[in-house]
């Protein structure tokens, strides 16, 4: 097992968040939309498709909605012609921080995303500036209330023995990380042991983190919420840990 990653501990509770406002809807039909028009309107030979389906049933999205939005991408329905941008930047302490956009207007977005960087203590970089610094990987939430009597080490080697490359412990959960093309693979072996897994999604996964504390840390997490609330923004990822003080 790797060290803890306050990082998604973090993101996770954001996201409870931004689904109780209603925002969340929005973005993950950006992405089925967006998968539909990439990949078919098929899940079964769309992975990415699949991945934004499970995850927009996993935050209660109605199915009416999920079927508009794979034919909005598909073509069969007329539909907003999205873009996906990846912006880079520092945050508080020089953390780094990786955005994924999703937009109608690269102009309008850029503006106010850079406004954000400057108002909580950092700067939107150029492209490559940190993209190196995170990995692409499939992420497995499993959380320990919902799996109660679960072994930490028997589940290390159930996990890795479904594919996973990596499993980290935190207080309250444990993260399953594997590669992009795996991670169906590695959900389907949990489903069918009986493990509940509360979040699954392919994610930046950071190569190494730095500690943040006192005013930089409070500055951070105004940055990322800032950043998250944000329509056009479809995930945010830094590489900062961040303790519960």
């Amino acid at each position: 097992m790797s060290g803890h990653s306050k990082w998604s501990t973090i993101k996770r509770k954001k996201a409870k968040v931004d689904a109780q406002r209603g925002k969340i809807f929005t973005k993950l039909a950006k992405e089925i939309i967006i998968a539909a028009r990439q990949g078919g309107g098929d899940p079964e030979a769309n992975l990415r498709l699949k991945n934004a389906i499970a995850k927009a049933k996993e935050a209660n999205m109605p199915n009416d909605n999920i079927q508009r939005a794979i034919q909005k991408g598909a073509g069969e329905l007329d539909g907003v012609n999205y873009e996906e941008i990846v912006y880079e930047g520092y945050g508080p302490g020089g953390a780094a921080v990786l955005l994924d956009i999703m937009t109608d207007n690269r102009n309008r977005t850029a503006a106010e995303i850079r406004h954000f960087f400057s108002r909580f203590g950092g700067n939107l970089g150029e492209t490559g500036c940190v993209s190196w610094m995170f990995d692409t990987n499939g992420l497995i939430i499993v959380e320990k209330a919902a799996n109660l009597g679960l072994d930490a080490d028997e589940f290390l080697l159930l996990a890795l023995d479904a594919g996973a490359v990596d499993v980290r412990e935190e207080d309250d959960s444990l993260e399953v990380i594997t590669e992009q093309a795996q991670l169906s693979q590695v959900l389907d072996v949990l489903e069918v042991e009986g493990i509940k897994v509360s979040h699954s999604s392919i994610a930046k996964i950071p190569k190494n983190t730095v500690s943040l504390s006192g005013e930089q840390a409070e500055q951070m997490i105004k940055l990322m919420d800032a950043l998250e609330d944000h329509d056009d923004v479809q995930d945010v990822y830094a590489n900062c840990e961040i303790g519960d003080e």
